[in-house]
């Protein structure tokens, strides 16, 4: 069998943009909250007509913590199964990889197990934050299990990093299917003004199969 490796994608402007709108792409997770629906994971900002920026889709990933006095863990490997515990040694708040695996074996979880204090719980991709979940009680966990789907779609004001709430991501809704996929270009194009504009859109093209 190949080995796997990073999907490389290239985003082309082909719209009739007049605005400088920014691009955002976001995972999708399948496990979501109303409050927390999505990260912008990478944001692509000042691309002219007809200019293109190529970034690459990791399939390697890392997990990490924030506890509640904003302290960050270390960043650990993680691949599908994995779980992971947030304790307090004689150190301080310390993450580690779990003894037991994961729940569901294709998703991710990290469990609370401070006395106290709830954390965020995030993961990473390609030195970015990926995903995010806040909020995590001490006996509670997180559960990651994002599939490699991206959305994307046009936005204003926006940064890596930030959540994008369902309202907003309404408007991000485009999907980059990759599975099976080990290159593409992803083609933006609508756009303009007066009854003569469309909607944006972003499709697949000189697609290379894994």
């Amino acid at each position: 069998m190949a080995e796997m490796t990073d999907v490389k994608l290239n985003l082309i402007n082909r719209s009739e943009d007049a605005n400088n709108s920014t691009v955002a792409i976001l995972p999708r997770n399948a496990d979501v909250t109303m409050d927390e629906v999505a990260v912008a994971w990478k944001v692509i900002k000042d691309l002219g007509k007809d200019d293109s920026h190529p970034f690459s889709y990791p399939l390697d990933s890392t997990i990490g913590a924030e506890d509640s006095f904003g302290n960050f863990s270390n960043q650990i490997p993680v691949v599908p199964g994995d779980a992971f515990v947030m304790i307090r040694d004689n150190t301080g708040d310390v993450l580690k990889k779990s003894s037991s695996s994961a729940t569901d074996p294709s998703g991710v979880e990290l469990r609370n197990k401070l006395p106290e204090g709830s954390i965020s719980a995030l993961t990473y991709k390609d030195g970015s934050v990926f995903e995010r979940k806040t909020n995590v009680a001490p006996g509670k966990k997180a559960v990651f299990s994002s599939k490699p789907v991206l959305y994307i779609g046009a936005l204003s004001q926006i940064r890596e990093g930030q959540f994008v709430n369902s309202a907003i991501l309404q408007t991000v809704n485009a999907e980059l299917n990759l599975f099976g996929i080990a290159s593409a270009d992803n083609v933006w194009t609508g756009g303009g003004a007066g009854m003569d504009a469309s909607p944006f859109q972003f499709t697949f093209q000189n697609v290379v199969n894994a």
